[in-house]
Formats: C-alpha cells, sequence, structure tokens
C-alpha cells in the first residue's frame, strides 16, 4: 500500500484530535470536524489501511483507533503544522532571565522550572561532564570558626563546593592569600591537568602549614572530582499524572521511581541530544526500557558553537509536539545567551 496525501491528511486529523482529547478516534469524529470532503465509510477504509500499515493502532475496549509510534514518527517529521510562539507565551518563557543570574545551576534550575509549567510535562536539564574544561576561579570562604567552603567555578559558570574543617588559626587573611596562590596555580588549566594527585603536591609549592593547608588541597580535589559527573536538574516530576495515559498508579509509579535513577536518565537525556537542532525520540525509539511509552524531545544549549549541555522534555507520546518543539527551541536561545552573558562573552546571533 502506498503512503498518498489522502491517507497523510486522515493520520495528521486523528493524531491532531488523539493529542487534544486523548480519546480513540472513529471515521465519524474525522468526517464531522475536518473538512476533509470525505464520507465517512471512505475514512473508515483508509484507517482500516492506516492500522494494517502500522501507523494506528485499534485499543481493545473502543472502535476508534490510536496512533503508533510509527503514526507519531511520521507526524513529527512530515506532518505536523508549524507553530509559533505569541506574546503573551515568549513572555512567559522570558521569565526565565527577568532574575538576573549569577551561575549556572540557578539558570537551569530556573529553565527548567518555566518550560515544566509551560508544557505541563517533566523538564530536565543535564551539565556535560566537565573534566576538559578548564578551571576560571578558586576560593576559599571562611563560614565560621573551624569551617571553610572551597569553591571551584569552570568556564561554563559551573559551581563545585566543598565544605571543610580547617585549623582555627586560619585567619580570613590567610585564607584569601591561599585563594589567590590557589587561582595563580589553577586557573586556566583543564581539570584534566589539575588531577586531584598534582592538587596534592601544592601545599608543598604553596609554603603554608600541612595542617591548615591540607584540608584546602583535600577540598579543592574533591570539587575537581566532582566536575567528573554530570549534574541534572528536573522539575514537574509529578505532571505525568495529570494525563490520562498514566491514571494507572503502576505505569505512573515506574515513571517516578525511572526518575531518581538520576544516573540513567541523565545518560539518556545528555544522549540523546545531538550538537546541532532538536532531536525527538518517540515511545519504543528511547533506548532507556522505562521511558519506552513517552516521548522525549532533546536540545543541547551552547557557548560559542560549543556544546556546554542539554535540556530535555518528557511526557506521554500523545505529546503535543509542536508546542514543546517551539518552546524547547526558544528556551535554547534563552539559556544560550544567559550562560555567554555569564562568562563574559557576545551572545551567538541566531
Amino acid at each position: 500500500m502506498i503512503m498518498d496525501d489522502r491517507k497523510k491528511r486522515i493520520l495528521q486529523a486523528i493524531i491532531d484530535d488523539y493529542i487534544d482529547k486523548a480519546e480513540p478516534v472513529g471515521s465519524r469524529t474525522i468526517a464531522r470536524k475536518y473538512e476533509l470532503g470525505l464520507s465517512s465509510a471512505t475514512i473508515r477504509n483508509e484507517m482500516a489501511d492506516l492500522e494494517e500499515m502500522g501507523y494506528l493502532a485499534q485499543p481493545h475496549t473502543s472502535a476508534g483507533r490510536v496512533p503508533s509510534d510509527k503514526g507519531y514518527r511520521l507526524y513529527v517529521d512530515k506532518l505536523m503544522p508549524a507553530r509559533s510562539l505569541n506574546s503573551a507565551e515568549i513572555r512567559e518563557l522570558r521569565s526565565v532571565v527577568n532574575t538576573r543570574v549569577y551561575e549556572l545551576s540557578q539558570l537551569l534550575k530556573q529553565a527548567t522550572a518555566v518550560l515544566s509549567n509551560f508544557t505541563r510535562y517533566t523538564s530536565m536539564a543535564v551539565t556535560p561532564k566537565m573534566r576538559s574544561s578548564t578551571i576560571k576561579t578558586v576560593q576559599v570562604v571562611p563560614i565560621e570558626a573551624g569551617k571553610a567552603l572551597v569553591i571551584v567555578v569552570n568556564n561554563a559558570g559551573i559551581v563545585r563546593n566543598a565544605l571543610i574543617k580547617i585549623s582555627e588559626q586560619a585567619t580570613s587573611e590567610m585564607l584569601g592569600r591561599i585563594s589567590n596562590l590557589l587561582n595563580d596555580k589553577l586557573a586556566g588549566l583543564t581539570f584534566e591537568q589539575a588531577d586531584t594527585e598534582g592538587i596534592k603536591t601544592l601545599g608543598r609549592e604553596i609554603g603554608v602549614s600541612g595542617d591548615i593547608m591540607q584540608p584546602i588541597l583535600d577540598g579543592t580535589a574533591d570539587c575537581i572530582y566532582q566536575m567528573g559527573d554530570h549534574e541534572m536538574y528536573v522539575e514537574g516530576s509529578t505532571n505525568i499524572l495529570n494525563h490520562p495515559e498514566f491514571k494507572d498508579m503502576d505505569k505512573a509509579r515506574q515513571f517516578l521511581s525511572m526518575l531518581d535513577e538520576k544516573t540513567s536518565i541523565c545518560k539518556a537525556v545528555y544522549d540523546s541530544a545531538q550538537p546541532n537542532g532538536i532531536t525527538v525520540r518517540i515511545g519504543s525509539e528511547n533506548d532507556l526500557s522505562s521511558i519506552r511509552d513517552c516521548s522525549l524531545v532533546t536540545v543541547s544549549y551552547n557557548v560559542s558553537d560549543t556544546m556546554v549541555g542539554t535540556i530535555g522534555i518528557i511526557g506521554p507520546t500523545r505529546m503535543a509536539y509542536n508546542k514543546v518543539i517551539s518552546s524547547i527551541s526558544y528556551m535554547k536561545k534563552l539559556v544560550s545567551e544567559e550562560i555567554s552573558k555569564l562568562l563574559g562573552h557576545e551572545p551567538e546571533d541566531e
């Protein structure tokens, strides 16, 4: 059988209706609601062909049809109408930059919160493993007598910190001097170059007594080690419960448990993104078995054409794809521009 224009128009109408209503779609509904110029009987015959071709499925409890993963794939690639954001939607998304941000983690938390609220799905942001990034600053900040915070920031604005116990003899002035010495030695090095073993030899070079210096070096080494891990921010975890596909508690529990498996979902989100453009993985296309009832839409955010991390939206396969794609594309632009500002770069043109 050939997928001709008539079948495509009928398939598009079915998917549009199913995304909107979340109910199996019958031929009468399509004939009545959509001006296709076809009788209900003709549409019914075409729907049977579409089912045989694998684009539709028929639930056991209904005479109507629902899209298959194959049907959604054709819809996203070829049939889905383009959707532009209106001025009110742009204002809502731009709220992420209404508050001045000073580090990447704050920006990503705000971006995921705005996206999850806007789309009503679960939103995620993932930072890359940063071993190849460079150290921008190292600070040792006194907290109270006997305690300090070691803060390491990389060239992408990602912050890692470690709370340490230090000698009460260490004054604020001394910690400031140590911070300057650490910056002289480490700023500009990659995290691979400034490995933990190399850090531990700095104590002798800096010439500060071991009981003061050693905890600071250990804290610095810990921050550098942390840069080897992805960081993930998730908002709207329970939004999935508002969709009828997940009214089944076992299915909902499986989804929420999947979000708790940070390593797996983090890898799925980060690996699915491409350096340029938007990636849509639908149902069975996902490598992670626990999200094969879902669709995952991802986009990378960049600085100076370098991929810095990934933003993702996950929801049921019955997703409002054009709304998700238009919003995540706009958020990529906002996040990339804000990161450029954080780093003192000119925002990239798009």
